[in-house]
C-alpha cells in the first residue's frame, strides 16, 4: 500500500473552551502552527504554568480541551482522476495514535474515534478529488470511561496531540483487512484469515473499528464475475530463507486459508524470538497487483497448562514488571522501535521475561520490540472501577460498550504480535463477575491465540476465579492466604517481609493451595477497601475458600520506598518536570538536613533492594505460583509519588545495586539457599535447604552444589553435595546441606555463598556469567548472616561500668544527676511516646506515605509508621565490637522493632544511627546519639537493649556501647547544658 506522510507543519489553535464546533473552526485559517507529530505539550503550546505537582511530575503545559489542526493535501498526483475514480483507489486517513478525534475534509465532518488504545482510521475517499484541506480536532476531556494509565497525570498524562503515524494509506478499492495469523510449530503451518472488502456507491462515510469492516450504510458487496487471490510467501527474518509461494482464492468476506512450512522451523520464546514474514499479494484474474502486505509472526504455543504456563510445550515462570508507559522527557509513549527497544532491553538485563500494562495498551512499536526481544505482553483494558450489569442503577451502557470494543480493538491490531501473550480487563475491578464471564467469553470467541484473565486483583479481600478465566492475578485468597511479602497498613494482615524477622527459607505454597481448607474466606456485608488512590465501600458475599485450578501470578510485588536521589532533578529536561522532587528538597533542607539527603538515598535504597531479593526468591521457591508481576522495576511517578523501583523513572541504574548481582536471584535459572533465619551464634548447626529455580531451555545437568561460608576472600568453613539428574522447566530441591556456624572471637558479618554446576575455566566470582551460560556452569548466589559468640566474661560489662563511672538508666531525671556528677551516662528513655517519637519498624514504607496515610485516615485504619530504614555510620568507634552495615541489615531486626526513634526535629545533634523518616514528614529521627551534656557525657539508644535477654544482636550492641564508652573515643561533638536534656524528649 501506498502512503501519504503528512508528518512536518500544520495549522493550528488551541480551544480550551471548546467552541470550536459551534464556531466552524474546520472552515477557518488556524493562525498557529505545529509540527506533527506532537502533543501540546511537547511543541509547547499555551501559557506554561509555575504549579508544583507533589503528588506527581508537573506538566508545566498541561490542557485539556480541543485542539485543532489543518493542512492541505495535494492528490492530484494522485490515480484518483477521471470519472472512474470509485473503482480504482480507496484513501484512509491514519492517525497511529491520539485521544479522541473528529476529521473533515474541507467542510464535509467525516466522523469520529475514541479509542486510546489504537490507531484512528477514516475512510475519506468520497471526499477527495484534487487539493483539499484537511482539519483534525483532538479532545482530551470526553472519554467514555476514564482511561487508566492512558490518560492519568500520574503516568504518561492526559496530553493532548498526535503522536507516531500521521498518514493517508492509498489502497485498491478492492483491499484486505482483518489478517489474523495462528501459527502451529507442532504442524509447521500457519492459518490466515482475511477478509475481502469492496464497495459499490461513492455515499461510504464512516469506518468500523472493531471488526474492520464498512458501516450499514454501505454496499459491502463484490463484484460477482471478478475473482480474487492471495499469492503468499513466508520469509525467516533471520536467515534470510523464503518459503515457497502459494495460491488461495478468496471468497467475499471471511476467508480461512493454510500455509505448510517445513522441519526448519524455529519457534518463538523468550529465549529464542525466532521471527516469521508473511507477504501477501492480492490480485484480480488479470494477475494485477491490487496491494501488497508484510506481516511479522512468531511460531509460539502459550498455554495454561494445569497450574502453570508453557511456552511451547515448556513450563515457564513469569518475572514481569507493571508498566504504566512512564516516560518523562515526552510525557507520552514513544511509537519509535528503538525506544523501546532500549527500554525492553533494560528490564531483560535485571531478568523480566513479561510486561503488564496497567490499564493501557502501549503502541505498536512496544510489541515490535518484543518481538525481537522476548517479552511476555499483557496489556490491560483502559479501566479501573466497577463492571455492571443491566440490573443496576449505576450501569452506563455506553461506557461499557465502549471498553468491551476497545478490546476487539487491540486484538485486531496488535494480535499478530508473538510477543502478545495475555489480556486483562483492568485493574482491581469490581462489580458483576456474570458480566465481566461473559466478556471474557467474547474475546476468547473472538480470538484463541491469548490468554485471558478478568483483571488484576479483582475482588480484593474477595477474589474469585471465573469460568472463562485462563490464570489468576491477585494477592490474597482470604484475609490471611497471603501470597506477596508486603501490604499496605490499610490491607491488614501485611506480609511476610513486614511482620517477620528476616529469613530465606519462605515460600507460598500453603497460601495458594493449602493441604486443608475448611470455612469461609469472609464473611457478607459492606466493607471499605482502598479503591485507587481513595477509598470505597462494597458489598462483599460469603463463599468458600478458594483452591485455584489455574496458573496463579501475584500482582504488584514489592512497592519497596526509599528516599528520593535529589540528583535526578536535572535529568528532566523533557515536558515533565520533578517539581515534586523540588518541593521535596526544600522541606529536607528547611528541617537542616539536605546534606544527609544523598547518604538517606543510599541507605533506604540498599536496604530496598535486600527486601525485594526477599521477595523474589519467596516467589521462585514456590511452586505452587506461576509468576510474579513486580509493581515495577522502575520508580512510579504519581499516587503520591511512590520512589520504589531500583530503577528511576528513565529506566536508570540507581546504584543501589547492578543487574549482574539482581540477576542472582531474578533470572530464568536461580540457585536458593533456604535459611530459616539470618543470625547464628557460634556452634550453631544449620540444615541449609537448596532449591534450584530453572526455566532456560538447556536446564542443568548433575550439579554439583557447594555452600562456602566466607569471611571477605577467606572461606572459614565449606560442604558440598552432588546431584544426579537433568533439571528443567522447574523447582527442585537438591537436598540439604549441614553448615555448623565456625567459631569466632567477636560477632561478625559472614557471606554464605552458593554454587551449582560445574564452573568452567572462568573465575567463579566473575559478574558476568550471562543467563545463556547455565549448562554445566556456574550459578550461583549469596547471602549476609552474622554470626555471634557468646561474650567473654558476663562479668565484663559489669566492671566496665563501674570501672570508668558508667551509669545505666532509663530514668531521665536520675540520668541528669548524674550527668550534673560529671558522669557517662547511657541512656535508654522510658518516656518514648506518640508525642515525641516514631515506633520502630524494620522493614521499609510500602508504596509512599502521603498516599496511604490518607487512604488509612479516610478508612479509620492506622496510619502506616512510614520511615525507611536506618541509616548508619558504620565506621564510628561505638560499632568496634558490632558488625554492621550503613544500612538495616538482619542484625538490627531485634533492635529496631523494640525501640522508638526520637524526633530531633531542630536540635544541632547529628544522630550515629537514623532512623530515616519519608519526605513529606521529614523527622530528624534518632535511635542512637551522643552529647555532652555539662562536664558529663550522654549517649542514648531507643531500644532498651537490657530488657532483650534473648537477643545476641541486642546484647553485643550494649557490649560494644559500653566498651566505647569506656574509651578515650567517647568525646561528643554536640554540647547541651542539663536544664535542656529534658527538652530532648
Amino acid at each position: 500500500m501506498k502512503r501519504i506522510d503528512l508528518k512536518g507543519s500544520w495549522g493550528f489553535r488551541l480551544d480550551k473552551e471548546k467552541t470550536g464546533i459551534d464556531n466552524k473552526l474546520y472552515n477557518a485559517m488556524l493562525e498557529d502552527s505545529i509540527d506533527l507529530p506532537a502533543t501540546v505539550s511537547t511543541a509547547m503550546k499555551g501559557v506554561p504554568s509555575e504549579e508544583r505537582n507533589t503528588g506527581y511530575l508537573t506538566d508545566p503545559y498541561h490542557f485539556e480541551g480541543y485542539t485543532w489542526y489543518s493542512r492541505e493535501v495535494d492528490f492530484t498526483d494522485s490515480e484518483l482522476n477521471g470519472e472512474e475514480k470509485d473503482k480504482v483507489k480507496e484513501y484512509f486517513l491514519v492517525l497511529e495514535r491520539t485521544r479522541i478525534s473528529h476529521v473533515w475534509v474541507d467542510d464535509n465532518y467525516v466522523g469520529s474515534n475514541n479509542s486510546l488504545c489504537s490507531s484512528h482510521r477514516y475512510r475519506i475517499t468520497p471526499y477527495i478529488k484534487d487539493k483539499h484541506k484537511i482539519t483534525i480536532m483532538v479532545d482530551n476531556t470526553s472519554y467514555p470511561v476514564p482511561g487508566g494509565h492512558m490518560a492519568s497525570p500520574d503516568t504518561q498524562t492526559n496530553w493532548n496531540g498526535i503522536t507516531g503515524e500521521i498518514y493517508i494509506e492509498e489502497s485498491s478499492q478492492i483491499y484486505l483487512t482483518g489478517v489474523k495469523i495462528s501459527a502451529n510449530a507442532v504442524k509447521k503451518q500457519i492459518e490466515v484469515k482475511v477478509n475481502l472488502n469492496g464497495i459499490k456507491g461513492p455515499d461510504l462515510k464512516n469506518y468500523n473499528l472493531k471488526d474492520h469492516s464498512l458501516t450499514d450504510n454501505a454496499q459491502k458487496e463484490l463484484d460477482p464475475i471478478e475473482e480474487y487471490y492471495v499469492i503468499a510467501s513466508v520469509m525467516d527474518q533471520d536467515a534470510e530463507k523464503s518459503y515457497p509461494k502459494e495460491t488461495y482464492t478468496l471468497q467475499k468476506d471471511e476467508n480461512t486459508f493454510i500455509y505448510n512450512l517445513d522441519d526448519t522451523v524455529g519457534t518463538w520464546s523468550e529465549h529464542s524470538p525466532k521471527l516469521y514474514c508473511l507477504h501477501l499479494e492480492l490480485r484480480d484474474k488479470q494477475e494485477v497487483i491490487l496491494d501488497e502486505y508484510d506481516y511479522s509472526f512468531g511460531f509460539r504455543d502459550f498455554r495454561a497448562v494445569g497450574k502453570y504456563f508453557e511456552i511451547n510445550g515448556m513450563r515457564t515462570f513469569l518475572r514481569g514488571k507493571h508498566d504504566g508507559m512512564i516516560f518523562p522527557v515526552t510525557g507520552h509513549a514513544p511509537t519509535d522501535v528503538e525506544s523501546w527497544l532500549k527500554v525492553l532491553t533494560t528490564a531483560k538485563e535485571y531478568g523480566v521475561n513479561h510486561y503488564r500494562f496497567h490499564t493501557c495498551c502501549p503502541p505498536e512499536a512496544a510489541f515490535e520490540a518484543a518481538d525481537q526481544l522476548g517479552i511476555y505482553m499483557e496489556p490491560e483494558l483502559p479501566f479501573w472501577g466497577t463492571v455492571t450489569d443491566e440490573k443496576d442503577e449505576n450501569h452506563d451502557e455506553e461506557a461499557q460498550r465502549y471498553l468491551i470494543e476497545e478490546g476487539y480493538r487491540i486484538l485486531d491490531e496488535f494480535g499478530n504480535h508473538p510477543s502478545f501473550v495475555m489480556m486483562s480487563l483492568g485493574n482491581e475491578l469490581w462489580g458483576s463477575k456474570e458480566r465481566l464471564n461473559h466478556i471474557l467469553l467474547g474475546y476468547r470467541n473472538y480470538d484463541s491465540r491469548h490468554l485471558y484473565t478478568s483483571g488484576s486483583n479483582n475482588f480484593q479481600f474477595m477474589p474469585c476465579i471465573l469460568e472463562n478465566e485462563d490464570f489468576f492475578v491477585g494477592v490474597r485468597f482470604s484475609r490471611d492466604r497471603l501470597f506477596r511479602g508486603s501490604y499496605a497498613m490499610c490491607d491488614a494482615p501485611q506480609g511476610y517481609i513486614q511482620t517477620m524477622a528476616p529469613t530465606m527459607s519462605y515460600n507460598y505454597d500453603q497460601m495458594i493451595r493449602p493441604s486443608n481448607v475448611i470455612g469461609e474466606s469472609a464473611t457478607s456485608g459492606e466493607v471499605t477497601i482502598q479503591y485507587g488512590t481513595g477509598t470505597k465501600t462494597v458489598k462483599m458475599d460469603a463463599s468458600e475458600e478458594l483452591i485455584p485450578e489455574v496458573p496463579v501470578v501475584s500482582h504488584e510485588v514489592g512497592q519497596y520506598a526509599m528516599y528520593p536521589d535529589f540528583s535526578e532533578i536535572e535529568k528532566y529536561t523533557g515536558v515533565l518536570k520533578a517539581r515534586n522532587m523540588e518541593v521535596f528538597r526544600e522541606r529536607l533542607e528547611e528541617k537542616g538536613m539536605l546534606h544527609k539527603a544523598e547518604q538517606f538515598f543510599k541507605a533506604s535504597g540498599r536496604f530496598a533492594a535486600e527486601c525485594y531479593k526477599a521477595e523474589v526468591e519467596a516467589a521462585l521457591k514456590s511452586n505452587e505460583l506461576a509468576g510474579f508481576q513486580l509493581l515495577d522495576l522502575q520508580d512510579f511517578t504519581g499516587q503520591g509519588t511512590a520512589l520504589i523501583g531500583i530503577l528511576n523513572s528513565f529506566m536508570e541504574n540507581k546504584g543501589v545495586i547492578s543487574p549482574e548481582e539482581w540477576r542472582q536471584f531474578c533470572s530464568d535459572s536461580v540457585l536458593l539457599a533456604e535459611l530459616p533465619k539470618m543470625i547464628y551464634h557460634v556452634g550453631e548447626i544449620v540444615d541449609i535447604g537448596i532449591k534450584l529455580a530453572v526455566f532456560s531451555p538447556e536446564g542443568v545437568r548433575n550439579p554439583k552444589v557447594k555452600l562456602s561460608l566466607m569471611d571477605g576472600e577467606e572461606i572459614l568453613a565449606e560442604v558440598e553435595n552432588s546431584t544426579q539428574g537433568e533439571y528443567l522447566a522447574g523447582v527442585y530441591s537438591l537436598g540439604e546441606l549441614k553448615l555448623k556456624m565456625p567459631q569466632v572471637d567477636i560477632a561478625k558479618r559472614l557471606v554464605i555463598r552458593v554454587i551449582a554446576g560445574e564452573p568452567d575455566s572462568r573465575d567463579v566470582k566473575n559478574s558476568d556469567i550471562k543467563d545463556s551460560d547455565l549448562i554445566n556452569s556456574a550459578i550461583k548466589n549469596s547471602y549476609d548472616i552474622c554470626v555471634f559468640p557468646e561474650i567473654k566474661d558476663k562479668e565484663y560489662d559489669s566492671n566496665i561500668v563501674s570501672d570508668n563511672n558508667i551509669i545505666i538508666s532509663e530514668n531521665i531525671i536520675d540520668a541528669c544527676e548524674e550527668l550534673k556528677k560529671g558522669k557517662k551516662v547511657l541512656l535508654y528513655p522510658g518516656n518514648l511516646n506518640d508525642t515525641n517519637s516514631i515506633e520502630g519498624t524494620y522493614c521499609t514504607d510500602f508504596w509512599c506515605y502521603p498516599m496511604f496515610r490518607s487512604i488509612s485516615e479516610s478508612m479509620k485504619k492506622p496510619v502506616p509508621i512510614g520511615t525507611h530504614g536506618l541509616l548508619i555510620q558504620k565506621e564510628h568507634p561505638v560499632f568496634k565490637q558490632f558488625p554492621t552495615e550503613y544500612y538495616s541489615t538482619p542484625e538490627w531486626y531485634d533492635i529496631v522493632e523494640n525501640s522508638r526513634a526520637l524526633i530531633l526535629d531542630g536540635k544541632k545533634i547529628e544522630p550515629i544511627v537514623w532512623t530515616i523518616d519519608n519526605f513529606e514528614r521529614n523527622h530528624k529521627l534518632g535511635n542512637i546519639f551522643e552529647v555532652k551534656v555539662g562536664d558529663g557525657k550522654l549517649l542514648v539508644c531507643t531500644s532498651n537493649l537490657r530488657r532483650l535477654t534473648e537477643s545476641d544482636p541486642a546484647k553485643w550492641l550494649e557490649h560494644s556501647i559500653l566498651k566505647y564508652m569506656s574509651s578515650e573515643k567517647f568525646e561528643p561533638v554536640a554540647e547541651i547544658q542539663v536544664k535542656d536534656v529534658d527538652q530532648l524528649f
